[in-house]
């Protein structure tokens, strides 16, 4: 595959709609803590739920390019593109030039003078900076993935679209005339040299609307850039991979979703992993496994408000469900209540496109690593757990002790169940962190227990995980699979020694493609490779020490990003393109946690 850098964009990133559908490499996502959209590189929205991530989206056409919806902004002929975000903020500027002129479009998702909006509110503000761009822009609200018909309602104050139970209403300044066909509002306007102009699509769900005046929606796009600045002042890093550091800690900013402190695993639903469909989940969904590894990154860049909403709603959410270890919860805490599939043809018409995700009563051993991991953390910070949190880190340690001899699904969701090593692996980790919270007065519990559990799992794993005759872990002792998982627990100190030194090396010769990681064997034909594993690979290596090695993948993974920093969850192989939900925490958490890690390393060697 060919090297790319930042600097140079490979030709997805400027590359024509196809069908209506704009390559998954074009997109940066705006948000304002609740919910994200996503902005194509030719100025178009396509995708934005209202008003939070999993809510209803009123513009989808990145699944339905006819009927999803969307909001363009552009200009009407031939011009020139080049945009970034504004230092230290999720706020885009794109710039604009043509033969008669030069123009910025500034987009926001707007927050409040204390956080962010009670309703959803993008602002789209267009600044003349020399010469005249002539724009056009139009608001397509669409069908809610096919659910209802979007109406026009003239009302006193105005017309507004209804879509089923989504309302929304523009309010524009500069953008007239404005012309009205049924649910769809557009028009052309031309800039000036020091002209302003800003379109804003305001949305609420089941709730009255709020019609803000044009001048402060203008005011809330500065304000929102300044609020967006003051959070990335009290973000410390100044380590290796700094920028793409920082811009991954800002596209995990988006995820929080702030009204709980959950985490989502990523902004969208049914982008295809593949080209041949099938493998198209829904993952606008709290993940246990995710929010532990934002934890460690937030704890260690020392976001501390962030930190404790994330670990009270997680160990508040497993105390109120009080029924085993879910792997996922709705982004409010609930229980996730099935699957629907939607009647739409799916980015590029790959589909099937889904609401829901039908993992949810699976059975993963890893996810009490996950928990015990956080929670150790947190305390490691100087942090004091409460009695609550303690019993319900007492049973799920006993828990542990319990489950680790059943087969489960293994972190990757399958649905065949074995005896997967980095599950037991888990498992251990569970118990190993326990033991230090007993010992550090933070919980009580049976301590013996739990000793001869994490000694019985080693034993497990130097018979059964490791391969002698093959010479690596494998992915279960039925087969000779390799799991790029078992990755994860060079970072988490089960093993950094010769036996991981060998996996790494089995894992880079059989599952690697150039910088770029398949999940486990057996799965080039089915599906992309995993962005994550290749940062874990890099964390590896620095864990057994092979530091260069580290830096030289860590290096060739960062330019495998978007023209503004952005992951998806896959990358194609055989064209660089993006694949699967973006943007995916779980790939920014791996980039955060390996600079972070191969830092530590070479401090400590």
């Amino acid at each position: 595959m060919p090297e790319r850098t930042p600097d140079t964009p490979d030709s997805s990133d400027n590359a024509e709609r196809t069908d209506g559908y704009a390559p998954l490499r074009s997109y940066a996502a705006i948000g304002d803590g609740r919910t994200v959209a996503l902005v194509g590189r030719d100025g178009r929205i396509d995708w934005l739920p209202v008003p939070s991530m999993d809510s209803p989206a009123p513009f989808a056409s990145i699944l339905d390019a006819e009927h999803g919806g969307h909001i363009a902004l552009k200009p009407t002929g031939p011009a020139h593109m080049e945009r970034s975000y504004l230092p230290g903020t999720n706020v885009l500027c794109t710039t604009w030039t043509t033969a008669d002129g030069e123009a910025t479009v500034t987009d926001a998702m707007a927050t409040g003078v204390a956080g962010r909006l009670p309703w959803a509110q993008l602002g789209r503000c267009v600044q003349g900076v020399r010469g005249a761009v002539e724009f056009e822009w139009a608001v397509q609200p669409g069908t809610l993935l096919g659910q209802a018909r979007p109406e026009r309602l003239d009302t006193v104050n105005g017309s507004i679209v209804a879509v089923d139970g989504v309302s929304i209403a523009i309010v524009e300044l500069g953008f007239e005339p404005v012309h009205e066909d049924g649910p769809r509002f557009s028009g052309r306007f031309r800039t000036s040299e020091g002209s302003r102009s800003i379109l804003s699509v305001i949305g609420t769900l089941d709730e009255p609307l709020f019609i803000p005046d044009p001048h402060e929606t203008m005011r809330g796009v500065d304000r929102t850039i300044r609020n967006w600045e003051t959070w990335s002042k009290e973000f410390a890093y100044d380590g290796p991979w700094a920028d793409a550091v920082h811009r991954s800690a800002l596209a995990l900013k988006l995820l929080i979703f702030a009204p709980t402190g959950s985490i989502a695993a990523a902004a969208t639903t049914s982008l295809p992993e593949d080209e041949h469909g099938d493998k198209n989940w829904d993952y606008r969904f709290a993940w246990v496994r995710d929010l532990a590894y934002s934890v460690r990154a937030l704890t260690r860049f020392g976001l501390r408000e962030e930190t404790h909403a994330a670990v009270s709603w997680l160990m508040r959410t497993i105390a109120d469900n009080g029924d085993g270890m879910p792997i996922f919860y709705r982004l409010s805490g609930a229980r996730s209540d099935g699957v629907v599939e939607r009647d739409v043809p799916g980015w590029r018409g790959i589909g099937p496109v889904t609401e829901g995700n039908r993992a949810a009563d699976q059975l993963q051993l890893g996810v009490w690593g996950d928990v015990f991991d956080v929670m150790r953390q947190y305390v490691a910070q100087g942090n004091v757990l409460d009695r609550q949190t303690a019993h319900v880190l007492e049973r799920l340690a006993d828990e542990a002790c319990h489950k680790w001899v059943e087969e489960d699904s293994g972190m990757w969701e399958l649905q065949e169940a074995h005896h997967y090593t980095t599950s037991k692996i888990g498992c251990w980790q569970a118990l190993d962190a326990a033991i230090e919270l007993h010992d550090k007065g933070q919980i009580g519990g049976p301590r013996d227990k739990w000793v001869e559990n994490r000694e019985l799992i080693e034993q497990w794993v130097a018979e059964h995980g490791w391969n002698e005759e093959l010479g690596h872990y494998v992915m279960h002792p039925d087969t000779d699979a390799l799991d790029a998982s078992i990755l994860l627990h060079a970072s988490s100190s089960f093993d950094r020694g010769p036996r991981m030194s060998a996996t790494i090396d089995a894992i880079r010769e059989q599952l690697s493609v150039g910088p770029l990681v398949y999940r486990y064997s057996g799965l080039e034909d089915e599906e992309s490779p995993f962005v994550a594993c290749s940062f874990w690979l890099a964390s590896a290596l620095a864990c057994v020490g092979r530091d260069g090695e580290a830096r030289a993948l860590m290096d060739d993974m960062v330019a495998q990003g978007n023209d503004v920093g952005l992951f998806a969850e896959m990358i194609s192989a055989d064209n660089g393109e993006f694949m699967g939900n973006l943007p995916q925490g779980l790939s920014h958490l791996a980039l955060i946690n390996a600079a972070i890690t191969i830092e530590e390393m070479a401090r400590e060697g």
